[in-house]
């Protein structure tokens, strides 16, 4: 016969949920679209022209399922905070679960930055014959010059695929421009300053719904909000036009050497988690002007999507720094 435990006096009761497969499913979903688009990048730059391909179909199917399988998740966890389950102890397992996955964002970046660094003070110069590391310059690549953006890579140095002494798979053609602030012909046409303008506006539209949303004003709330959303959206159309631009109209590709490789690698997964983060307030904004959902004192699905969307901020200002500019 089931009883009624009382807590102890001073303490709080803590809700547990049920056990749940949700975890399992979003890291099959996660596995599968991360495979799938190692596939299509390989594709990308190895793959036969014309030739038929299930990589996109692997990618589309595990992002589907990663995306249900977090709908349903985050669902879940907002109808259990409307019921009165959880406790402050569980809101701080909360912070501590956003504090982990923002760290582990960082890192993310890190890698990728620090690869950015390898192969501008290392890997490079190497190739181009300095130091130690670069005593086979002569015998492998003769003639190539290491400067950065590249101008010519280590293949097209030697005269080509044909010509290289270390075979490898796949032809790279170096960029005709470089997306640099030094390669654009008129400033006020250079999207990276427009983008950086309006992702750092973004940080300051969401601040603004965030003050509001501490006074109870919910309709100053969802404008400012709605703004921030806006914003992100312009930023990611910009991003497809830059792509368009260096694709069409300057030969940047990600056959382009370590340069077409870093600079996609960096801005694409950048632009990547602008999109997550603009998804995340778009649903905030929806549960507040349909839902009526957060108040003053309990709004943390709000709260952790601004600090990802100041994270994104922060990360694109490097990548502006050491992509475009340095």
């Amino acid at each position: 016969m089931a009883t009624t435990e009382q807590a102890p006096a001073g303490y709080e009761k803590y809700y547990v949920p049920e056990s749940s497969s949700l975890a399992v499913r979003a890291t099959i979903g996660l596995l599968t679209t991360v495979f799938g688009a190692g596939l299509l990048l390989n594709d990308m730059t190895f793959g036969e022209p014309g030739a038929v391909s299930s990589a996109k179909w692997v990618f589309i199917a595990g992002l589907v399922f990663f995306v249900f399988t977090l709908a349903s998740w985050f669902a879940t966890a907002i109808r259990e905070n409307l019921q009165g389950m959880n406790s402050a102890q569980l809101g701080q397992s909360y912070v501590l679960g956003m504090f982990w996955f923002i760290f582990s964002e960082v890192m993310f970046f890190a890698a990728f930055f620090g690869t950015l660094f390898y192969v501008r003070q290392l890997a490079g110069p190497w190739l181009a014959g300095e130091g130690e590391a670069g005593r086979m310059n002569d015998l492998l690549w003769p003639g190539f010059e290491f400067t950065w953006p590249p101008m010519i890579t280590p293949q097209e140095a030697v005269g080509g695929v044909d010509s290289q002494p270390i075979a490898n798979n796949g032809a790279f053609l170096t960029q005709d421009r470089s997306m640099s602030f030094a390669d654009a012909h008129h400033w006020y046409q250079w999207l990276p300053m427009w983008n950086t303008i309006i992702l750092l506006s973004s940080s300051f539209t969401v601040h603004v719904a965030h003050t509001a949303l501490l006074n109870d004003q919910r309709a100053k709330f969802n404008l400012w909000l709605g703004i921030t959303v806006a914003l992100g959206i312009i930023f990611l159309g910009l991003q497809a036009a830059e792509y368009h631009e260096a694709y069409a109209l300057f030969g940047l590709t990600l056959n382009s050497g370590i340069y077409g490789s870093t600079f996609f690698m960096l801005t694409g997964f950048h632009g990547f988690h602008v999109a997550m983060g603009m998804t995340m307030l778009l649903i905030q904004l929806i549960r507040s002007a349909k839902n009526h959902h957060f108040t003053a004192t309990d709004h943390f699905g709000f709260e952790a999507s601004t600090w990802y969307w100041h994270f994104v901020d922060v990360v694109w200002v490097f990548l502006f720094l050491f992509v475009y500019i340095l």
